[in-house]
């Protein structure tokens, strides 16, 4: 279903299968979120929505003390692990809670920077989500949101089987209620939610070197064939156990490319509240 007309209920359709982990826990303020670190000061306010296992919230913390960063995520399970990464970084200065960016509950006006990674496109209503990110945060303050965008990806060599995965994960992720896409709606998404002072951005995560192109096949090839996103392309009729044990074998074909290259383009915007 178009996300300009989901309701807001969705799928978190990757799941916590430690493949997805794995690519979670690479990330981090540097390589996720260098659109915003500018914004950040020490003693600031922020709220991380869907955190995950929390490294980028870590990063963030660290960079806003003696500030508090405020991390939250719908799968209570995952916190845990976001509290032990700040708990072996030294990190005093981050609580977590479970919310639904729908409803979050807070105060208006809570937070100097509210800021998500890869969170829209999951979501069942994305505007509705901007419009509660923009509505606990102090008037001045930034909300920032960066998303992928699937159909943008590209890749070299045209390994057989990659075009099959994109088409595949798209049915999957907008069955479930999300948009894949997500990176090129922001900017109209956030002037949807009542924003007008808005830098939008783009930046890409790119794999190429031999152990990067190792590294990204491989959590994608164990992410076809083990993961909720396999439950569910199967459970869902986009795709039979043995079409994404093929995909699987696709992705580490391409991993084994000698002059295999990956992008990954993310859409940003900060929007002033």
């Amino acid at each position: 279903m178009p996300k300009d007309t989901a309701s807001d209920t969705a799928v978190y359709t990757h799941g916590h299968h430690e493949s997805v982990l794995r690519s979670h826990r690479w990330r981090t303020a540097a390589n996720s979120a260098a659109y915003l670190l500018g914004e950040l000061r020490p003693g600031m306010a922020v709220l991380d929505v869907g955190c995950g296992p929390g490294t980028i919230t870590a990063d963030l913390a660290a960079l806003v003390a003696p500030g508090r960063v405020t991390a939250v995520d719908a799968a209570t399970d995952i916190l845990g692990q976001a509290a032990a990464v700040a708990d072996e970084r030294g990190l005093e200065n981050v609580e977590f809670a479970v919310a639904d960016v729908h409803a979050l509950e807070f105060p208006d006006d809570s937070f100097d920077v509210v800021h998500a990674h890869q969170v829209l496109q999951h979501v069942g209503d994305p505007v509705q989500a901007l419009r509660e990110m923009r509505r606990v945060c102090r008037p001045g303050g930034v909300v920032a949101a960066r998303d992928s965008d699937y159909a943008a990806m590209t890749w070299y060599p045209q390994t057989p089987g990659l075009d099959t995965w994109l088409d595949v994960y798209g049915r999957v992720a907008r069955g479930n209620g999300g948009e894949p896409d997500a990176g090129r709606r922001l900017l109209s998404w956030a002037r949807r939610a009542g924003f007008t002072d808005i830098t939008p951005t783009a930046a890409a995560w790119c794999f190429a070197t031999p152990e990067s192109r190792t590294w990204w096949s491989g959590l994608w090839a164990d992410r076809t064939t083990d993961s909720a996103y396999a439950e569910l392309a199967v459970a869902g009729g986009h795709a039979s156990a043995e079409q994404l044990t093929e995909i699987a074998g696709a992705w580490r074909s391409w991993g084994a490319e000698g002059d295999g290259w990956f992008m990954v383009p993310h859409g940003e915007v900060l929007c002033r509240a």
